[in-house]
């Protein structure tokens, strides 16, 4: 008997991910790393940081040539700052082109089914509620993660309660009310504290201020399983892309396969809003930027979005921290500058071919 696997290299013909792209993608994303662990208001070049690197691995006798509070800035601030943006930036990427090729939307992004709207009002709860020191570095990341869980599952009950629960239309739409429902009680929230209003926003609009060992930590296994998750599905994206039909004729289980990435990239996504706050446009700008630039195919645009996803998000860090220094512009504010335009022109490119 015939497998589903062995009739899906035939039904899509999807080009592996070169060496060369995969190696400018890793050259980008060093290169950001590196910008990301030198920048700042303390000088210190890539020289003594390579040195200071190599000091620090097993049987290399290579002295440091950074003083101690040198050191704990590049090791204990920036370095776990550079580590959390490539991970967060890397996992909402990642999400954007699983949502897009689940739902065959190039405009869907990781916030689609209501994570951002479910996550804002977890942190909101907590910031109004007054809760300071450790006890909100604690409770802001759970919250935030479990409002956004809790948004998603909700938009999947309902889409299933209408009796179209199978069909991505339903799903999106069933995501849209969820959203506006959060939002609104969020605002109810936040009209009632008004003093807080400001840390609300700053958070809502994303940041790695307090990025820490901590927060890597945090996030570290929500992606990793995500990711994984992902990426082993990315040659049935390709197989789906063609149409449900056609894709169920192949022996694929649609329903399944929809709801089992869906919830790897909300689970990846809540993981990411819960440590970096609400940062848009990652999702959609580089998707598609890896989409017009290499290849159409799921199976080069997820790997490929991953390593760029990290690389933008850490480049957009740099910049929100030293375009206004000694103040830090929220990162949401520097995506959303790069994002906005180039959704419209998305949009446009959309509309034009449709």
């Amino acid at each position: 008997m015939t497998t589903a696997r062995e009739h899906e290299l035939p039904a899509v013909a999807a080009p592996r991910v070169g060496v060369p792209w995969t190696l400018v993608a890793l050259a980008v994303l060093l290169g950001a790393v590196l910008v990301g662990l030198v920048v700042g208001p303390v000088p210190i070049s890539a020289g003594d940081i390579a040195r200071s690197a190599l000091s620090r691995l097993p049987f290399l006798d290579v002295s440091s040539p950074l003083d101690a509070a040198q050191s704990a800035i590049v090791w204990e601030l920036r370095f776990p700052r550079v580590v959390l943006g490539g991970l967060v930036g890397g996992m909402l990427a990642l999400a954007g082109a699983s949502y897009q090729g689940v739902f065959r939307n190039p405009l869907a992004d990781p916030y689609l089914l209501g994570v951002a709207a479910g996550a804002g009002l977890g942190a909101t709860l907590v910031i109004v509620n007054g809760t300071s020191g450790d006890g909100a570095d604690l409770l802001l990341p759970l919250a935030s993660f479990a409002g956004g869980v809790a948004a998603v599952v909700a938009a999947y009950l309902i889409g299933r309660s209408v009796g179209g629960g199978r069909t991505t239309a339903t799903l999106i739409l069933a995501g849209v009310t969820v959203a506006a429902f959060f939002t609104a009680v969020q605002t109810f929230v936040q009209q009632r504290r008004t003093d807080t209003l400001n840390e609300v926003y700053t958070w809502l609009l994303g940041g790695l201020t307090t990025a820490g060992w901590r927060d890597v930590v945090t996030i570290l296994p929500y992606v990793v399983v995500s990711a994984t998750v992902l990426l082993l599905h990315r040659r049935t994206l390709d197989v789906m892309a063609v149409g449900d039909e056609e894709a169920r004729s192949l022996g694929i289980d649609v329903t399944r396969v929809r709801l089992l990435i869906v919830a790897a990239a909300t689970l990846g996504t809540a993981a990411a809003v819960a440590v970096s706050g609400l940062i848009a446009f990652v999702g959609i700008v580089v998707p598609h930027l890896v989409r017009l630039v290499v290849s159409s195919s799921y199976r080069v645009i997820m790997p490929l979005s991953l390593i760029v996803g990290a690389a933008f998000l850490v480049l957009a860090d740099v910049i929100a921290r030293t375009i206004l220094s000694p103040a830090e512009l929220p990162i949401g504010v520097v995506t959303a500058f790069i994002g906005a335009p180039f959704f419209a022109l998305v949009l446009r490119t959309t509309r034009s071919g449709a």
